[in-house]
């Protein structure tokens, strides 16, 4: 059955390879992307799929189902871009439009691997007779607002049993590491104008309060856990030095390792932000953004999914390819490369350094079970709820950095799609064995209860708090 929708996969990998340059070519920022998610939501109504758009709030979220009956089996798709990555799938930097958004994480890639992998495993349970459940859940703003943990709150991944999710990287490999819970808030202060010069003891600046705010908040860095992150950027501080400001604005993100610590650190830094108010008798105002989980990835699916790679293959890649990653590595310092594969962790990194190598074509076990990673993403809220697994295949060279023009290169040419074609075979093929093996699904369940032990699930966004479509139309309309 797997080959049947590895044949599938094969028989239509130019529409696939079509629908995941229609994303990138698109480019929507998080929240706002109309048209990338109308374009996956398409796709899979016309293969039978029923559609429930505008889920928990957001318009460009939805599920797709097909179906009925256990299992019930998830695949995830993300379609946000990044502001300023703009790129022609060229070796060097040219952007399309100066200063526009581009794929400079690979989400075409991510949400096209979850559509295709759902409706090739949908094709075999057709064909076959197989029952069960399948559940597409397009998935917004992974970058910037976690459009995946209102998806939670509202119950569109109840009731799912495995899910899983693709993203674009540099390795093959289903990785076990986790990542940092996290917080995001705005931090809004308002005071009194007045000349700056003549009568300064009348104004109240709500520019001082913001920087006794980051004064604080930096003094605060060496009493947290060490492996915090705390960074924050001014938005707004004042139109004119002449001019006392009446207001200014900062932006933090609060991430660690465990969300209780996250909720102990958030705490002292409310705390801050009240005495700076206090310091400069100015008014405070906190918008809370964001919330989110660190990750809890399943053993049992990464076994599954490193298994599927192994019997497919990792993708072979022509002259031009290798070509394109020779050119693309000049763009990179040697000491660049060494210090963003020293920082993956991988095993015999060093080997890829001495042998030149530009794209990894090993599949690899995980590494970093133990591994806390820097980042943080909505996807460990979803690993709270049901067994979870985000694997990566090669879709950029080694030399490539994420979140900038390299990336968005990588993603739009042949390179990007091969890694494109590989997961989908990946996807589809794991899902088609929880179809039809029954005790693999209840190891993998069991797996997640037992994680699951000493902990619950407590929503990191406030129930009265939305999402923040406002904030991403003026961000995107910038």
């Amino acid at each position: 059955m797997k080959k049947d929708a590895w044949k599938w996969i094969s028989d239509n990998e130019m529409m696939i390879i079509a629908a995941s340059n229609k994303v990138w070519e698109l480019a929507e920022l998080g929240l706002v992307e109309e048209k990338s998610s109308k374009f996956l939501a398409g796709i899979l109504q016309e293969y039978g799929f029923t559609l429930e758009m505008g889920v928990a709030g957001m318009p460009t979220a939805f599920v797709a189902t097909y179906g009925k009956g256990s299992p019930t089996i998830g695949f995830m798709g993300e379609y946000d871009a990044l502001p300023g990555l703009s790129q022609k799938p060229v070796p060097y930097q040219d952007p399309i439009e100066e200063g526009a958004p581009g794929h400079g994480c690979g989400h075409n890639i991510h949400g096209v691997t979850g559509v295709m992998g759902a409706v090739a495993t949908k094709e075999v349970m057709e064909q076959h007779g197989l029952q069960g459940t399948l559940k597409f859940l397009g998935t917004p703003a992974e970058e910037t607002y976690s459009g995946k943990v209102f998806m939670v709150r509202a119950g569109c991944f109840d009731g799912i049993e495995a899910v899983f999710s693709h993203h674009p990287g540099r390795f093959n490999v289903a990785g076990l590491g986790s990542s940092l819970a996290m917080n995001s808030a705005k931090f809004h202060f308002y005071g009194r104008t007045a000349h700056a010069a003549a009568t300064p003891y009348v104004g109240r600046s709500a520019l001082d309060a913001v920087e006794l705010m980051n004064i604080g908040v930096n003094f605060m860095r060496e009493h947290v856990v060490q492996e915090a992150r705390v960074h924050y950027v001014i938005e707004s501080g004042g139109k004119q030095p002449n001019v006392v400001p009446d207001y200014a604005r900062t932006w933090y993100y609060i991430r660690a390792p465990e969300r209780d610590q996250v909720d102990h650190i958030y705490s002292w830094v409310l705390k801050i932000a009240e005495g700076a108010a206090l310091m400069t008798q100015t008014e405070l105002k906190v918008e809370f953004i964001e919330g989110l989980s660190n990750e809890l990835p399943s053993r049992g699916l990464s076994k599954l999914i490193t298994a599927n790679m192994r019997e497919i293959g990792a993708p072979e890649y022509t002259d031009d390819e290798m070509k394109f990653a020779e050119e693309m590595a000049k763009t990179v310092t040697r000491e660049a490369k060494i210090d963003q594969l020293r920082a993956s962790k991988r095993p015999g990194w060093q080997q890829l350094v001495e042998e030149d190598v530009h794209i990894d074509r090993e599949i690899h076990d995980p590494w970093d079970e133990k591994i806390v990673w820097p980042g943080s993403t909505d996807t460990g809220d979803v690993s709270w709820i049901a067994p979870t697994m985000e694997f990566s295949t090669a879709s950029a060279t080694l030399e490539a950095a994420g979140h900038d023009w390299q990336w968005t290169a990588c993603c739009g040419m042949s390179i990007g799609h091969k890694s494109l074609i590989f997961a989908t075979k990946v996807m589809a093929g794991s899902a088609i064995e929880l179809l039809t093996v029954p005790n693999l699904l209840k190891k993998i369940k069991t797996e997640h209860v037992e994680k699951m032990k000493g902990k619950k699930y407590i929503c990191p966004i406030p129930a009265d708090v939305n999402p923040p479509l406002e904030i991403a139309r003026e961000q995107a309309s910038k």
